[in-house]
């Protein structure tokens, strides 16, 4: 189950990213799919997963041709995503330049009218699900009714706080699993993700004060941390070097909520999301180059090789 938010894209290539005040020329145009929701989503089903998704779009042309291409292409069960009236679909100006970096402006939209009370008539769906997986691009009403449904149930949570949001009350809810970049994890739990092997006992008790069980840090092209109550460990991801950026964290978490719910081994799900994560910036957009379980897995091998 994922309770996310359902963006267009409009994605310009520039040779480098604008200064304040500043205007550049674009190469090229890009119209495309996106959302951290249903970028996770899509992510998720492309390695097999059964995916449900909870989310709103307008009810305008954008939002049913979104709705179509998730139950036609991707297979993901689109009959909780509702249609908001007055409100048209998120969109998302992204500009990328030549080194694959980006800048991002998110107008909600539909996005915004996703409320608890929305959430609470799925609570059903997501009561059944295997694995929550949410982020921030929704707003934190529908986040935290959704965690509510899935302790309740024991339902597992993973957790991508992106964006970040300084007023999300951790601890209010048992999270499985936190997905989080250096800066977020910094932000939120107060250290540089340098200095964590030199103070873990800290850094767990923060996870004891936060309610998560284990916590992931993904650093590009450097190796993911992981830190659970007994373990620390990296994880090297694939050298490649980036086209485009955009989606990477999302593609990341899809694959590694996949796997979660098939009981793999902790160690194995990271591997094959760093994969997945990696293969995805090797073409522009985001949701377009994500790769299939097929493909991920055949990139696991060889890097294992």
């Amino acid at each position: 189950m994922v309770v996310g938010s359902l963006n267009i894209d409009r994605i310009a290539r520039v040779q480098r990213l604008p200064g304040p005040g500043e205007t550049v020329a674009a190469h090229t145009l890009l119209r495309r799919f996106g959302g951290k929701g249903a970028n996770q989503a899509v992510a998720a089903a492309r390695q097999g997963a059964a995916v449900t998704m909870i989310g709103c779009v307008g009810a305008d042309a954008d939002g049913a041709a979104y709705r179509k291409h998730l139950m036609v292409q991707e297979k993901i069960h689109v009959q909780t995503i509702k249609r908001i009236f007055g409100e048209p679909t998120g969109t998302a100006q992204i500009a990328v330049d030549d080194q694959g970096q980006n800048s991002i402006v998110v107008a909600a939209g539909a996005n915004a009218k996703l409320t608890a009370a929305i959430v609470r008539a799925n609570a059903g769906v997501i009561r059944r699900a295997q694995v929550l997986l949410i982020q921030l691009e929704i707003p934190l009403p529908a986040v935290l009714d959704a965690m509510r449904i899935a302790n309740t149930a024991n339902v597992p949570i993973v957790f991508n706080p992106s964006p970040l949001r300084p007023d999300f009350p951790w601890g209010r809810a048992a999270l499985h699993t936190v997905i989080v970049n250096e800066l977020e994890a910094r932000q939120i739990f107060g250290w540089p993700v340098v200095d964590m092997a030199k103070i873990l006992s800290k850094w767990r008790q923060q996870l004891d004060q936060h309610r998560i069980t284990q916590l992931l840090i993904t650093r590009g092209a450097q190796s993911t941390l992981c830190l659970t109550r007994e373990q620390y460990f990296t994880v090297p991801t694939l050298t490649i070097k980036p086209v485009d950026t955009v989606g990477a964290g999302d593609a990341f978490a899809g694959p590694f909520t996949t796997r979660l719910a098939e009981r793999c081994p902790l160690e194995e799900a990271i591997v094959q999301a760093n994969c997945a994560g990696a293969l995805t910036t090797l073409k522009p957009g985001a949701q377009e180059p994500m790769p299939t379980r097929a493909i991920t897995e055949r990139m696991a091998c060889l890097r294992r090789s």
